[in-house]
């Protein structure tokens, strides 16, 4: 404040010069700013301002030390009970304690079981010879020791009701009678015959499938079951179908079809496989393929298949059985080479095999038949058209990767509808027809191999012997179905020996 008194004092010394002077001059040039005052004394605060924006937020620091652990609390109550725990292992046993006072004897108990009888004591001496007692009353007269009388094959007609006895199978039942599927062709069904005694001499007709063209190419075997089941082709639909009988006589049935895809299954042939399940090879028409089905249950109501061979025109004239080592091994005909093959089945349901070509000399390997012999190795049985003549092939191995072949009879014109089975003998018996003389034939196999055999005419009555199938029935001897085509009857023949040779006698 103490410089503000002379400044005011010299404003007002100029404002009075001016005044007094006159008028006001221009105004002259500025002078230089005077030097800075010393700063004044500090003012009163102004107002807070207002608050800025909010800065960005530095990095975090670094954790700072742990502190030191606080005091213990007291104490809190007690927690309700938590469930029991699993029961711990057994402690050991502890020392035995001491005996206690003995109990009251309890009541007698039921006599034990005998013991093992104990070693023969030794012989005692002989005793005295008794007398002689009286003489005893004479016996009956003796008898000498029974010789069959010789005899003829028995030949029976067992249906003649309409156009029968087409595609014929036979196989041994579990009641021990034969019994037989075949074709009415007048109706175009599925029949079976089953046999009322051992030499099939009558039985009982039924048909177990009416619906369209079907029991075509039949082949019968019994299941695991003991009941019989019957592979066939439906030909109105070019369908594979199965019969499974609902008793030992097959008076009736369940028919199921188990392959549709396409024109399939003529030349069906079936067996039980080692699962006990059925297994069925024929051929695929379509494709000229070899196929199986192998059924998924003992009725065989529904069926997995499988291509086994695709090579060329194959599949014709099959027929299967289960080897010793209980695989399939099945025989057809390669009708692109005209030769015989066989596929040996890698696992229980054939899922794939191989194969391979046993005989290729000539126009081989129509109407095939195969079996296992006693040596437990294939026995197939076919016909060599080049030659017309009955041959046979035995499996040099499990798999019949080879096999030996022999011509049987020496005969020309022989060797249609072959069928194979092993007699009670051991020995194969091979039934057959004769064509240039429309007889049916059989021959017995001399050994195992099948190298020689005898044959024998067992029927010549007409054109006969058509469509053969052949086992050994319960009393050891071989029973065959066949067609009489002069008759267009269902027939069979019961063999009255192992050879089948009519009149046979031992000395």
């Amino acid at each position: 404040m103490k410089f503000l008194l002379p400044v005011c004092l010299l404003l007002a010394a100029l404002l009075l010069v001016v005044s007094c002077s006159g008028s006001v001059g221009e105004d002259g040039p500025r002078g230089q700013q005077g030097a800075a005052g010393e700063q004044g004394a500090q003012g009163d605060r102004g107002p807070a301002g207002a608050t800025g924006s909010q800065g960005e937020q530095s990095e975090q620091g670094k954790t700072g030390g742990t502190g030191a652990t606080g005091a213990t609390g007291a104490v809190g109550p007690g927690g309700s009970t938590g469930p029991a725990g699993s029961q711990g292992a057994q402690g050991s046993q502890g020392e035995t304690g001491a005996s206690g006072e003995s109990g009251a004897t309890g009541a007698t108990g039921n006599a034990g079981a005998q013991g093992a009888q104990g070693e023969t004591g030794a012989t005692g001496e002989a005793g005295a010879t008794g007398s002689a007692g009286p003489d005893g009353a004479a016996g009956p007269s003796g008898s000498a020791a029974y010789r069959a009388i010789p005899a003829l094959n028995t030949i029976s007609t067992l249906d003649s009701d309409g156009n029968v006895g087409w595609y014929t199978s036979v196989t041994i039942g579990a009641d021990g009678l034969g019994l037989i599927s075949y074709q009415d062709a007048t109706n175009g069904d599925l029949k079976v015959a089953h046999c009322s005694d051992a030499a099939c001499t009558v039985a009982t007709k039924t048909i177990l499938d009416s619906a369209g063209d079907t029991g075509w190419y039949t082949s019968v075997t019994i299941g695991a079951d003991g009941l019989g089941l019957i592979s066939y082709q439906d030909a109105t639909n070019g369908d594979l179908k199965v019969a499974h009988c609902s008793d030992a006589a097959c008076t009736a049935a369940t028919t199921t079809t188990l392959d549709s895809d396409g024109w399939v299954n003529s030349n069906t042939s079936i067996t039980i496989g080692a699962d006990g399940l059925g297994l069925i090879s024929y051929y695929d028409n379509i494709n000229a393929d070899l196929k199986v089905a192998h059924c998924s249950n003992a009725a065989c109501t529904t069926a997995t298949t499988a291509t086994l061979d695709t090579d060329g025109e194959v599949g014709g004239h099959t027929s299967i059985t289960i080897g010793a080592d209980g695989l399939g091994l099945i025989s057809y005909s390669d009708n692109t080479n005209r030769d015989l093959k066989v596929a040996h089945c890698s696992n229980i349901e054939c899922t794939e095999a191989t194969t391979a070509t046993l005989d290729s000399q000539g126009d081989v390997g129509q109407y095939t038949s195969i079996t296992i012999g006693a040596d437990g190795l294939g026995l197939i049985s076919y016909f060599h058209w080049s030659n017309d003549e009955l041959k046979v092939a035995h499996c040099s191995n499990a798999a019949c990767t080879a096999a030996t072949k022999t011509t049987l009879g020496g005969e020309r014109g022989v060797g249609f509808y072959t069928s194979v089975t092993i007699g009670a003998d051991g020995l194969g018996l091979i039934s057959y027809v004769d064509y240039s003389n429309h007889e049916l034939k059989v021959a017995h196999c001399s050994n195992v191999e099948c190298t020689e055999a005898t044959t024998a005419t067992l029927d010549s009555a007409g054109y006969v012997g058509v469509y053969t199938s052949i086992t050994t029935g319960a009393d050891g001897l071989g029973l065959i179905s066949y067609r009489d085509v002069t008759n267009a009857d269902l027939k069979v023949a019961h063999c009255e020996n192992a050879f089948c040779s009519p009149h046979f006698r031992r000395r």
